[in-house]
């Protein structure tokens, strides 16, 4: 049946509205396929396990995935899966009810980290660090237990660049988040699916999807101040300076290890003059010109 409104001007916002959602969820669709497709994240045959912590990020994931499996040339299976860490007030019932009503198979870890963690960490130290460690492992244990050829988790594009941030100001790493990985253990193939994809589409997307949202506060931890600050640096950068923050993740994709400081990387101890122009070869009295914006961004939302 369709909708009645009040007046023309209704009619015209709602008109835009859905060609808004409809425009958003091509965006969703397109970028995860593609960074689906970059890395080869899902082959033929895959059984993925869809880890789901409640938060609007695993939700998208889920949703776009399973749309995505509706669609591909190949054939995958899906498994959500929840490890519930027993932190007081974790509304239990609500994941189940969400994917029984979305007809995807499941399964619901039960471990009691949280009592872990509250034992093991002094009262107002971050707990995220142990707590991660030991839901790690036990997720691989469940994949292996379940059959599972990939873990898939719900790390977006933001993510990755504030990985990077974090690395590079606290840790003197240039290191970001991957798209793809092979597990600690060896033994598991973890993927990203949204790693093109900015966080704000994914808070619109799961705005209009309603996805039944489970706080991630439970545990009564601090947030990390650090990655918050982080976080806000890139947003400002983003309403600023448009195309910043895009630039930004598309250098991950643009490596140029002689032009970095790694000796383990490229090979500047043995490094001599061979005579052979090299367009890649550093111009050391020019001016610095390769900071101009690039013409083309190579992720576009």
């Amino acid at each position: 049946m369709s909708a009645v409104f009040d007046t023309p001007d209704e009619a015209k916002k709602a008109e835009k509205a859905a060609y808004e959602i409809n425009k958003l969820s091509k965006r969703l669709h397109r970028l995860a396929g593609q960074a689906i497709t970059d890395f080869n994240m899902i082959e033929e045959g895959d059984k993925v396990m869809v880890c789901m912590s409640g938060g609007k990020d695993s939700y998208a994931m889920l949703d776009i995935l399973l749309n995505l499996q509706q669609r591909a040339p190949i054939r995958f299976e899906l498994v959500a899966v929840n490890l519930d860490q027993k932190q007081p007030g974790f509304p239990e019932h609500v994941l189940p009810e969400y994917l029984t009503s979305r007809g995807v198979p499941f399964h619901i870890e039960n471990q009691d980290t949280y009592s872990i963690v509250k034992r093991v960490i002094p009262e107002g130290k971050t707990t995220c660090g142990l707590c991660s460690r030991l839901r790690r492992g036990i997720l691989y244990r469940v994949a292996g237990e379940l059959g599972c050829t990939k873990i898939a988790l719900g790390h977006h594009r933001d993510d990755i660049l504030q990985t990077l941030f974090m690395n590079m100001f606290f840790g003197s790493k240039l290191k970001g988040m991957p798209a793809k990985l092979v597990s600690d253990d060896g033994r598991n193939v973890v993927i990203r699916p949204l790693a093109y994809v900015p966080e704000a589409d994914l808070e619109r997307w799961a705005e209009h999807r309603q996805f039944p949202i489970i706080p991630c506060t439970l545990c009564g931890s601090q947030d990390n101040l650090q990655r918050v600050q982080i976080s806000q640096m890139l947003r400002d950068w983003d309403k600023r300076f448009p195309g910043r923050v895009d630039n930004l993740f598309s250098a991950l994709g643009n490596i140029v290890p002689s032009h970095l400081m790694d000796r383990n990387l490229f090979p500047f101890a043995s490094l001599k003059a061979t005579g052979v122009p090299d367009p890649q070869g550093d111009r050391a009295f020019d001016e610095d010109d390769d900071c101009a914006p690039p013409s083309v961004i190579t992720i576009q939302r």
